[in-house]
């Protein structure tokens, strides 16, 4: 029997102390009031001096109120019952279905010992070629998407959770506008991807104390799912938002700030999210596509700034686009030489002209005279970024192979290429202007 504190020394925004004994970090709390009962978090301990994080808001909270600790941390119902369901950030359901308790695990423990670990082998097809031709997705890999405010990132995470070739998509949504989430909702149930796919959900309205829980939800479900053997693939939507959290819970505690005013141990907190990405021996993985905005388009932000430190890779989200420059898979190598086997060559060569044709366009804007290598350039960049680059492009890999050795037609003459003579006698099309398959946005 856990005993009752009805005595609450301090009330500080959404924190409480109190004075106890015999409970432990992180462990869960209720705490009765005259409105009702609220669920709060053990978030620091000095002596008997037991800080805690209401997650209803301090708000109706009087010093004489109820504190009765669970002797458990936060647990979450765990069963196929969630696929195709919508829940808080606590667990608790949003989309007016019945409430789940069976099940129950515990959230936010350790990482997989890397001993059990296996390398990453298998390919995760999205239908996007910036992605799948260039920088491949691949089982058990941790990438963020970083993006400024006003890019497209919350339609491409739903495109990319429609069309992944995985057994169940869990999407965390972190300071969601309502807008947003109903966008998620509507989207996968259109494109009947929603009876695979789980939603833990916190909106700009909810308590602050929520955003730090959807990530250990989402990946604590996700260890389960992947356990009993099903792929998974986790999407993370705003880590900029989880961080901001971060900082405001720890203003409330009046911890020392470090860089930009996070907390000094934000590296280690975004490391024990993104290294929950696993692939198990004999059973499932866990892969981690996580949003990260960018604000100002400041890469040196510390949140992007840590992130790319802890991650296997990243993809930039510019101008609608996934930039060629910059965005990297660097597991790719362990999968694009088992696809086809002009994968990679096509990849470095197409990267390579697009790179002239940045060159080209920027001698054009110049004023500079332009010879017919640059008119081809010009010509080459037009259409790639039309049929390739743009994200209503939705076609299968081989399709996209087939699409690139077509705009290289279009443009160029064999040799102009730089790709191996093998590679051009087995795949450059049959009519040299490539005219029978031209690629169409």
């Amino acid at each position: 029997m856990r005993k009752v504190y009805s005595r609450i020394e301090s009330i500080v925004g959404n924190v409480i102390s109190v004075k106890a004994e015999g409970v432990r970090y992180g462990e869960l709390a209720m705490v009765s009031t005259r409105y009702g009962e609220s669920l709060a978090e053990v978030i620091r301990m000095r002596g008997d001096e037991v800080s805690l994080q209401v997650y209803a808001g301090g708000r109706g909270i009087s010093t004489g109120d109820e504190v009765r600790f669970t002797g458990h941390p936060m647990q979450v119902s765990f069963s196929d019952n969630l696929l195709g369901r919508v829940f808080n950030g606590s667990g608790q359901p949003r989309d007016n279905g019945p409430e789940l308790t069976e099940g129950l695990i515990e959230i936010g423990g350790p990482s997989v010992n890397p001993a059990k670990r296996i390398i990453p082998r298998n390919m995760i097809r999205t239908g996007i070629p910036m992605i799948d031709l260039f920088n491949t997705l691949v089982e058990s890999q941790k990438l963020p998407i970083f993006s400024v405010s006003g890019e497209p990132y919350n339609p491409l995470l739903a495109r990319i959770a429609m069309q992944a070739e995985v057994d169940v998509i869990i999407l965390g949504g972190i300071g969601l506008k309502y807008d947003d989430y109903l966008f998620f909702r509507d989207t996968l149930e259109e494109g009947g991807a929603l009876s695979r796919t789980i939603f833990f959900v916190h909106t700009a309205s909810d308590p602050i104390v929520e955003a730090l829980l959807v990530p250990d939800v989402s990946l604590a479900v996700a260890e389960k799912f992947a356990l009993k053997g099903k792929r998974v693939l986790v999407l993370l939507t705003d880590m900029t938002n989880f961080a901001d959290a971060m900082k405001e819970i720890a203003i409330t505690q009046e911890q020392v700030p470090s860089n930009r005013g996070y907390p000094g141990d934000l590296y280690s907190q975004l490391a024990a999210r993104y290294e929950k990405a696993v692939d198990f021996e004999g059973a499932g993985s866990i892969t981690i596509l996580g949003v990260t905005s960018m604000p100002g388009d400041d890469v040196t932000h510390p949140v992007p700034d840590n992130t790319g430190y802890i991650t296997e890779g990243q993809y930039y989200l510019r101008n609608g686009r996934i930039e060629p420059f910059g965005s990297l898979s660097r597991l790719k190598q362990l999968v694009n030489d088992n696809t086809r086997d002009d994968h990679r060559a096509l990849m470095d060569g197409m990267i390579k002209l697009y790179a002239n044709y940045k060159e080209s366009q920027e001698k054009k804007s110049m004023g500079f005279h332009m010879s017919s290598w640059d008119d081809k350039l010009l010509k080459f960049g037009e259409i790639f970024e039309r049929t390739m680059m743009d994200l209503s492009v939705n076609i299968p890999l081989e399709e996209a192979l087939d699409r690139g050795w077509d705009i290289l037609a279009q443009c160029f003459e064999p040799q102009e290429t730089g790709l191996k003579t093998e590679l051009i006698k087995k795949f450059w099309p049959a009519d040299s202007a490539g005219s029978a398959r031209e690629a169409t946005a």
